[in-house]
């Protein structure tokens, strides 16, 4: 993984240092808050419904065992012993007191981490595949990709003040578990006629009051000109987009406006002007950095056909075990979902213990998913029941990865002073409705997704069951929708908006909800259908007549 220079550090530690003086002047009354709140969300800290918030950057959601301890150590000194993992691949501290951040900042400096453009108009962190680099489905491993883009756009002064959050995934797999549709770049890694590698660049995607799947404005764009190009679009976005109406600032806006066509004119114009510029990448360039990810040499290590009389083991390695591109190896998905816990949150002990597993068995390196779950990425086939029963004495090898109550929700109501209702209640009460693993594996794969409010952090738009938070007369009520995708799903599926099925429901009748769509999909599919295949086919109006009561 990419380890930092000696530039790389006095950069971070620098700010650390800034940032201190000016916590410090604010705490004794120099600088009030107004002053101080656009200080503070440069570096991460948000103030949230019962106390701040931390939000740390993991670049394209990659982590040393050394970095995951000292994750674990911030959650036991500076918070209340947990941290939540995200959808965009951060970690955030949901405890943390005002006057230690910049020990926090501190500490993050001194492993090689920081909370910069965690927040704020910027450009946010730099998301990817989870399996980057092992993924046996990729064309090449966009991890060099993804840290040139950091450190392009950490800092970039023309950047720092958008009209609004930026952010951008990049994906080289055939399965796109980067999102890139819903992102507002997306880069999605190619090969043209001739062998080449480039870039299909898709823009305007996002989730939000106004979900939209991002369009593409160039089918094949040379790797050199990533960072012009992506420095054309943002200019055309800094220069057009909307400053007077928050809701309207994103740059889908933008894009839904003007046309994607007319965009990407607009961004061609602007880009004749940066092409063959400073900001070329040039074959050193990426060499450089390319030479933080080289493909490690693995031991040999035998394929194993494992003992299917133990039926909980097999199943665990049906879930939670997925292909790496290296024979003799694969990669762990350690589940952050078992029932009655947070959806994404971990304890100080389970963080400590990942991160051991990590020096053990995966070359001290652990991924975070962006279905807020841990990743081992290089575990030795002959391993895997070691692992297994290491994970088991932690809470963390619940056998659920892509089914039901692999659910991803943002922390809510409970945290969030955004939100309209609670998130994690609702996640725990579907879980406890759904806690029979035999009854969920007969389901197969299906994705539920809850936000506590139109924002989206849970990404309820693309899950295949969306459940959003919505306030009615100061109460929570729950709006459901089906047959959305995110493209990361078994089949292929496009990038989809899901559709609202009808009016909210209280709080105490969502899992019963869940329960009817789940026997309508039963009682319609086809084949060995997956419910998505099935909503695809039939529609959603099945569904919405057996959750609706017929009027009388």
């Amino acid at each position: 993984m990419y380890k930092y220079t000696d530039l790389d550090q006095a950069i971070v530690q620098e700010r650390v240092n800034q940032y201190r003086d000016q916590l410090n002047r604010h705490l004794s009354g120099e600088l009030s808050e107004d002053e101080f709140r656009p200080l503070r969300l440069q570096n991460g800290l948000y103030i949230q419904r019962h106390a701040p918030m931390l939000r740390v950057a993991i670049p394209y959601g990659l982590l040393s065992s050394v970095q995951l301890h000292a994750l674990a150590d911030i959650a036991h000194t500076y918070d209340r012993g947990y941290a939540h993992f995200s959808t965009r691949q951060n970690i955030q501290y949901n405890w943390p007191a005002l006057e230690r951040s910049a020990d926090i900042l501190q500490d993050l400096a001194n492993v090689q981490m920081h909370a910069i453009q965690t927040s704020g108009n910027c450009i946010r962190n730099i998301t990817s595949d989870q399996f980057a680099g092992v993924a046996a489905d990729e064309l090449v491993d966009p991890r060099p990709y993804c840290e040139i883009l950091r450190q392009w756009s950490t800092f970039h002064p023309e950047f720092a003040h958008l009209p609004r959050k930026f952010k951008i995934a990049v994906s080289a797999s055939t399965e796109d578990r980067a999102a890139t549709s819903f992102h507002d770049i997306g880069l999605f890694i190619v090969k043209n006629d001739a062998g080449d590698i480039g870039f299909r660049v898709l823009v305007g995607g996002g989730l939000g009051r106004t979900p939209i799947v991002g369009a593409v404005i160039r089918e094949f764009l040379p790797w050199q000109h990533m960072m012009s190009y992506c420095e054309s679009i943002l200019r055309v976005y800094n220069r057009y987009g909307r400053r007077d109406n928050m809701y309207k600032a994103r740059i889908k806006i933008l894009v839904k406006a003007l046309g994607a066509e007319e965009f990407a004119r607009q961004v061609e114009a602007e880009f004749k002007f940066a092409e063959n510029g400073p900001s070329t990448v040039t074959q050193d360039e990426l060499e450089r950095v390319r030479g933080h990810f080289t493909q490690r040499t693995y031991p040999a290590r035998p394929a194993v056909n494992f003992d299917t009389q133990d039926k909980a083991f097999a199943r665990w390695r049906e879930r939670n075990v997925k292909p790496h591109k290296v024979e003799g190896y694969s990669a762990v998905v350690v589940s952050l979902k078992p029932n009655k816990v947070a959806p994404g949150d971990a304890t100080t002990e389970q963080l400590h213990f990942v991160a051991d597993l990590a020096e053990q068995y995966s070359f001290g390196e652990i991924r975070v998913a962006h279905e807020q779950n841990l990743i081992l990425a290089d575990v030795a086939q002959e391993d895997l029941k070691a692992v297994w029963d290491a994970l088991k004495t932690q809470g963390l090898a619940t056998p659920n990865i892509g089914l039901l109550t692999d659910i991803i929700a943002c922390p809510g109501g409970d945290f969030c002073a955004l939100a309209n209702a609670k998130s994690i209640p609702i996640a725990n009460a579907i879980q406890d409705k759904f806690d029979n693993l035999d009854y969920l594996y007969d389901l197969s794969d299906i994705q539920l997704n809850i936000s506590g409010c139109m924002n989206s952090c849970g990404h309820h738009h693309v899950g295949h069951i969306g459940i959003l938070g919505v306030d009615k007369d100061g109460n929570e009520w729950y709006q459901i929708s089906l047959g959305g995708s995110d493209g990361s799903t078994i089949g292929g599926y496009k990038p989809t908006i899901g559709k609202i099925i009808g009016p909210s429901f209280k709080a105490d009748e969502v899992p019963s909800v869940i329960e009817k769509i789940i026997n309508t999909y039963l009682a319609h599919k086809q084949n060995g259908e997956h419910f998505l295949e099935t909503v695809q086919r039939i529609g959603i109006a099945p569904f919405k007549e057996n959750v609706y009561p017929p009027k009388h």
